[in-house]
């Protein structure tokens, strides 16, 4: 089967507006770039960590029985997945992961009630989701796509990333996605929309292949997202993708992100 290229050439915005200006020293913008990943393979590790678990727990009949939800949450090094009870106030089972994320480390399912962080961290997560329905933030949520939420404590108070998934085949679902600052009281004090779409990157195109993509961030969007990073690491694998890359005309390059030895590199083609 032939393989291609397939670009989808689709303009981006944030969406809070701020006057910019890069510095195109390639030094310099591959140490903003190396951040960029770091928190990338973070939200990767959330959210992966939270695929695993969720299927585990949906593959026991107990705990499928009295599911009621999960929450995500980083102690130390280690990122743990909760799974809730129906009425959300205690821990049916526990999936703890450290350096691999195909596989928990350590799986407890001994009932047990919510730590005090935990509490405090659910209950923040509660606050922002409810306040997202305020129609300036301008979410909505396309036929096929679900929201995932990652909730991050910073100095400040939190962070809340908000990106698609979805169950459908055949695509990488880039786009659509947010970021959320807080205060310690889950109150959003600033906030910004990554991507005015959703770009549902097809893994084939005419019957053919598709081995890599590439999407064109506007100037208010200058540089490759976490988000676009995150997305890309969890379900390039499902189709045998190796990288994908961004357009930047602020800065006149190409940023591609190589999943086999996961580096963002500067290119000019």
């Amino acid at each position: 089967m032939k393989k291609i290229l397939l670009f989808l050439f689709i303009y981006l915005f944030t969406g809070m507006i701020y006057a910019q200006t890069i510095d195109t020293t390639e030094a310099v913008l591959q140490i903003q770039l190396d951040s960029i990943l770091v928190e990338g393979n973070l939200l990767y590790q959330y959210e992966k960590a939270a695929w695993v678990s969720t299927d585990l727990a949906m593959g026991n009949r107990t705990l499928k029985k009295e599911f009621g939800g999960f929450f995500v949450y980083k102690d130390e090094d280690e990122i743990k997945v909760i799974i809730l009870g129906k009425k959300m106030d205690n821990c049916i089972a526990e999936y703890i992961f450290t350096d691999e994320f195909n596989n928990p480390t350590t799986v407890k399912t001994d009932k047990r009630g919510l730590s005090k962080r935990e509490k405090e961290l659910i209950k923040i997560r509660e606050i922002i989701i409810n306040a997202l329905s305020d129609k300036k933030y301008g979410i909505t949520i396309p036929e096929g796509y679900s929201p995932n939420f990652i909730l991050i404590p910073i100095e400040e108070g939190y962070k809340m990333y908000m990106i698609m998934g979805t169950s459908q085949n055949d695509l990488i679902p880039f786009g659509n996605d947010y970021l959320f600052f807080t205060n310690k009281k889950g109150e959003i004090e600033n906030w910004n929309k990554f991507h005015t779409r959703m770009i549902p990157g097809m893994t084939s195109f005419d019957g053919n292949k598709v081995t890599e993509m590439s999407h064109s961030h506007i100037k208010t969007t200058p540089l490759i997202t976490a988000t676009d990073i995150c997305t890309f690491m969890l379900y390039a694998p499902l189709y045998g993708i190796e990288k994908f890359s961004v357009y930047s005309p602020a800065i006149g390059k190409y940023m591609e992100y190589n999943l086999e030895d996961n580096k963002i590199y500067l290119k000019d083609r």
